[in-house]
């Protein structure tokens, strides 16, 4: 942690778990009796309860999206740039919610939560879940928390798919949604990248057909070498040649397989801490989440259909040089809600950081972000 927490940080914050025994009907079928989610909350919820903003994760991302866990952290929460005090999501007008989505490793029920069936860690035998699935879990907390609307559901990548879905899945509880570097469905490139990351994972000797916890093993290789694509695909060719270019780690050909550019280094080292923090099932299941996302499927692939009943008023941003979620997927979204006559307002934001860039603060995507949340506080206070 800094010296000083700053003014703009929400500080010192602790997690909280809720626990719910009500059954989960998942879209797969299964049932997932009981489950716990573990959430993170910020600024103070109002004598209204209507200032309230539910913030979704991306497919690494967890509950702790702002401030400091303890005053050993090295670093603040994964979206401390955006929320705080005076910043886009501003914590002294608004009250913010933030989960770890079923499935996840960092505390809600997942893959090494206890089966208490067999009393052992689920593995790969904890269920497949969705994206309307994630929602249905929130709007448990939400139920929970006392907050019948959402002010605003915010997320950037998988996180802006769960803030379309929940305009569908409860139209009645979201005045507003956040949609940000994201997509009504991925391209089967996309699908493709997912794909050769979970055959990373899967053909790993270490994997033991997900079962590795009873043989206290981490699938490490194939766990590093899809964070390794992911992450490719996450930056733009500028970034990493602004970043890194063809510059040689030792300064010298050394002709051999060990690393020497140092894009190189750059990637082994986020692969290996990659593999230290998140769990490889999960990453299974998130990366499932995202493949199976697309709500036009039911309205036989007319999204302007599928969001025909919304009433959120909407902000969609992207990002010139994400080609991972491109500024033409986002558009898609926008002329869909447009078609049905939908308030939404558009922002397609100039960047070298390609997907990333959802996390960076860039000035003038902190401007306009900034600037439609001070319109939806306008709206609660």
């Amino acid at each position: 942690m800094p010296d000083r927490i700053p003014d703009d940080s929400v500080g010192l914050v602790t997690p909280q778990s809720a626990h719910f025994d009500t059954p989960l009907q998942l879209e797969s079928g299964r049932v997932l009796p009981r489950y716990d989610l573990v959430y993170e909350t910020y600024g103070e919820l109002n004598q209204e309860r209507s200032n309230a903003v539910l913030i979704c994760h991306a497919l690494s991302g967890d509950h702790h999206v702002a401030g400091y866990h303890s005053a050993e952290d090295k670093k603040p929460g994964w979206w401390e740039s955006c929320i705080g005090p005076g910043k886009p999501i501003d914590t002294r007008r608004f009250f913010v919610v933030c989960n770890n989505n079923l499935g996840g490793c960092k505390g809600s029920t997942g893959p090494i939560s206890m089966n208490p069936d067999t009393g052992k860690p689920f593995g790969p035998d904890f269920p497949i879940v969705t994206v309307r699935d994630w929602v249905d879990s929130q709007a448990s907390l939400a139920d929970r928390l006392g907050i019948r609307t959402w002010a605003a559901v915010v997320g950037g990548s998988l996180g802006g798919m769960q803030a379309l879905q929940w305009t569908i899945s409860y139209p009645e509880r979201v005045r507003h949604a956040v949609v940000i570097a994201a997509a009504s469905r991925l391209s089967s490139q996309n699908i493709a990248f997912n794909e050769v990351a979970r055959q990373a994972i899967m053909t790993d000797p270490e994997f033991h057909e997900g079962h590795y916890y009873e043989h206290n093993v981490i699938p490490r290789r194939g766990l590093m070498l899809a964070r390794m694509l992911g992450h490719i695909t996450y930056l733009s060719d500028a970034a990493m040649r602004d970043k890194f270019g063809r510059e040689l780690k030792e300064g010298k050909l050394n002709f051999g397989f060990d690393v020497e550019f140092e894009i190189e280094s750059y990637l082994r080292y986020q692969g290996q801490s990659f593999v230290e923090r998140f769990d490889a099932n999960t990453y299974l299941l998130m990366t499932k989440a995202l493949d199976y996302f697309d709500p036009a499927r039911a309205y036989r692939d007319n999204l302007s259909a599928a969001l025909a009943e919304v009433e959120a008023k909407f902000f969609v941003a992207s990002f010139t040089t994400d080609w991972r979620f491109s500024p033409a997927r986002s558009r898609e979204i926008v002329k869909a809600l447009l078609d049905g006559d939908k308030d939404v307002s558009y922002a397609e934001i100039e960047s070298v950081q390609g997907h990333d860039a959802f996390l960076m603060p860039i000035p003038y995507y902190i401007n306009v972000f900034g600037s439609y949340m001070r319109r939806v506080a306008a709206e609660v206070i």
